[in-house]
């Protein structure tokens, strides 16, 4: 797409600029350059997740409208390239994920955006699971809301169990 411009039903390829699960909405910034895409809860719901990190790859069609243009459907969605060099990924590595770990149905219990971490409880188990925002900004994630259903890889950590790994609900 040359144009510096999108139209309706264009696919487009951007960016995350960003994305407030709070506000019910966010922006992308299309690679072809233009104006900023609206991007809904509503319609990033529809591809099953329920928040995106900011500076993630995406795919959408879009509309246009008269408030301008609008993501009408999400294609794909894929994680911000880790920056190694950030403060957070030196201060929070992460666990490792073992070959044989697999994915369980959680749901989450709390999570603080501010704080950096929340707690998820797997099905059937009153345990909670530790989750820090570093490994959901990993896996294309900013927030997540209680009662929230995803799916979790678990691992144990120094102080009890760790979410490794965290996707929708509808990545399994």
């Amino acid at each position: 797409m040359a144009e510096d411009h999108v139209n309706a039903d264009d696919e487009v390829h951007g960016r995350i600029k960003w994305f407030d699960a709070g506000k019910g909405f966010g922006f992308v910034v299309a690679d072809a350059g233009g104006p900023d895409i609206l991007l809904h809860a509503n319609v990033l719901r529809n591809y099953g997740q329920g928040s995106v990190a900011e500076d993630s790859r995406i795919i959408v069609r879009t509309v246009q409208t008269d408030r301008g243009v609008q993501a009408s459907e999400v294609l794909a969605i894929e994680p911000p390239e880790l920056d190694e060099e950030a403060p957070t990924a030196s201060f929070y590595a992460g666990p490792d994920i073992p070959e044989d770990a697999v994915f369980v149905a959680a749901r989450v219990k709390w999570f603080d955006k501010a704080k950096g971490f929340g707690f998820a409880n797997i099905f059937g188990s009153p345990e909670d699971v530790f989750v820090h925002v570093e490994v959901l900004r990993r896996f294309g994630l900013a927030d997540l809301q209680p009662g929230e259903a995803i799916a979790i890889k678990v691992v144990d950590g120094p102080r009890g169990k760790m979410a490794a790994e965290v996707r929708s609900w509808d990545f399994v």
